[in-house]
């Protein structure tokens, strides 16, 4: 299944809060968070900010030089954490701010390199242990969203 193909090392299924810390909160939905391996690999057992909360808005920006400049001590403890602006992801921005750069001319290229997949989850295929505890969820997905004529063709 082909999904963000721009991250390296694809993604995962992470558990927020640690298991190993709170292993209450192993099989609690709201604690799961799809996320990048690196990042979860960086994280392992640490609890950090939430960078949904975090990394939103002016609170980071990337430098043209592909470097994550964070406004707020919370983002700035969350690159620190996972190790963001090593020089093999500082790299890895410079590239596709490049690549964006160049696709800012060829409309028809940007559609397709920031299309949603082809084959987006059908969640109400899905059976989590316990039930599902969030069923409004399954008719935001995105899955549905396409169903509906509603999911525009790009990101």
């Amino acid at each position: 299944m082909l999904r963000e193909r721009w991250v390296p090392g694809g993604f995962d299924l992470d558990h927020f809060r640690p298991i190993a810390i709170h292993p209450e909160k192993a099989t609690d939905y709201d604690n799961l968070l799809y996320c990048c391996s690196t990042c979860n690999s960086a994280k392992r057992q640490q609890i950090i900010p939430d960078p949904i909360q975090h990394f939103s808005g002016e609170s980071v920006i990337v430098n043209g030089d592909g470097l994550l400049i964070a406004s707020t001590t919370e983002a700035k403890f969350i690159i620190e954490q996972l190790g963001l602006n090593r020089k093999r992801y500082q790299e890895f921005r410079q590239v596709w701010l490049k690549i964006v750069e160049i696709l800012t001319s060829h409309p028809t290229a940007v559609s397709e390199v920031l299309r949603y997949p082809s084959d987006l989850p059908d969640l109400s295929t899905l059976r989590p242990p316990g039930g599902n505890r969030k069923p409004e969820g399954i008719e935001q997905s995105f899955h549905r969203r396409r169903e509906r004529g509603e999911l525009p063709d790009t990101y």
